[in-house]
């Protein structure tokens, strides 16, 4: 994972700040690409894993650290609108520390090296900016450098037979000419052809 060393977390985090502070609250309710959330919840969830792994950089394991991910869907915190941004940055500034990418760290209840846990923020964060853009129709240019490192990480996941496909699904087949974001959302188990239903 040598091309997320020295990545930084920042242009993707404030693509995915922008991408939050333009959904209305009349979209909260609506489905998205992740069958078992709505916006609310997907929102929800990109809080959640933004301070698990900011403490994950950190090495300050604890409550967000340790806790699995929740078979329910995440709700949305109060004040979520000042408080994912905030949370987003400090996941950035987190992981711009050399130390976060070295030594072992804690994540979603699993032990892991802390250049592992931070391939998997990079990813987490390009793939629900995918979701969130698309649930909520706004336009979406993932930070290419985060790209990438997606790609290869979720590439390198569907290739290892021993964790059973797509890490987040099983992978959706797109042709090896299409745009390299297509080719990460479909390796992370999601179509993307998805598109919000149509309003009556």
């Amino acid at each position: 994972m040598t091309d997320t060393t020295t990545l930084d977390l920042g242009p993707q985090t404030r693509i995915v700040a922008r991408l939050a502070a333009g959904v209305p609250d009349a979209r909260l309710a609506d489905p998205t690409p992740c069958p078992e959330y709505a916006v609310s919840n997907l929102l929800g969830h990109i809080a959640g894993l933004a301070a698990a792994f900011r403490d994950a950089a950190r090495k300050d394991l604890g409550p967000t650290t340790d806790t699995a991910p929740d078979a329910s869907a995440p709700s949305l915190p109060a004040g979520w609108r000042e408080e994912l941004p905030r949370v987003l940055g400090e996941l950035a500034e987190a992981w711009r520390d050399p130390a976060a990418w070295t030594g072992m760290t804690r994540a979603g209840g699993v032990d892991l090296p802390g250049e592992i846990a931070g391939a998997v923020a990079v990813d987490e964060l390009v793939i629900h900016g995918w979701d969130l853009a698309r649930a909520t129709g706004q336009e979406y240019a993932p930070d290419q450098a985060a790209l990438h490192a997606s790609h290869s990480f979720l590439l390198a996941a569907a290739e290892d037979e021993s964790r059973g496909g797509g890490i987040f699904g099983a992978v959706v087949p797109v042709p090896n000419d299409a745009p390299l974001l297509d080719r990460a959302v479909g390796l992370s188990g999601r179509d993307p052809g998805w598109t919000r239903p149509t309003s009556p």
